[in-house]
């Protein structure tokens, strides 16, 4: 297989930011009164935490970094809910020149092994509502509607 998971390192700092850039300018073409261009997507410090903290993880094609996963371990407890422990997806993104590759799967093949792992109860993200081709990809790898996020302007 073409495809390799695995832990982002420091070097990759900026490679990861272009592929945070891409889906920045997605959700600027969408909501434009939200969303702005700015010079920085990704924080170096954030990603440095999350390469030493093992939450950043990039996918490998034919040995070129190709997409991005930073992931949070949380533990759900409340006196109003089960408890529960999950992996929510903070960011994934995949190059615009490696999409519908099998990166996207194969990332969520990998979660999936975590959670197996560490006995988690799921996998949660955030989508925005105007990214239908994720929304379909997240939907057809299986995922289901939690909570819906509405806004009044």
């Amino acid at each position: 297989m073409k495809i390799h998971i695995r832990n982002a390192r420091p070097d990759e700092y900026y490679t990861v930011e272009a592929i945070m850039k891409q889906v920045q300018q997605m959700h600027i073409d969408w909501r434009p009164d939200i969303y702005k261009y700015s010079e920085t997507v990704l924080p170096l410090e954030v990603y440095e935490q999350a390469v030493m903290e093992k939450t950043f993880f990039v996918a490998e094609y034919d040995e070129t970094v190709a997409g991005i996963l930073f992931i949070a371990y949380r533990h759900i407890e409340s006196p109003s809910q089960v408890t529960r422990n999950i992996i929510f997806v903070d960011s994934m993104a995949v190059d615009k020149k490696y999409r519908g590759k099998g990166i996207g799967h194969a990332f969520f093949d990998f979660l999936k092994d975590i959670k197996n792992q560490k006995g988690y109860n799921g996998i949660e993200l955030q989508v925005n509502a105007r990214n239908d081709a994720a929304r379909k990809f997240y939907s057809d790898y299986g995922f289901t509607d939690k909570s819906v996020n509405m806004e009044l302007l």
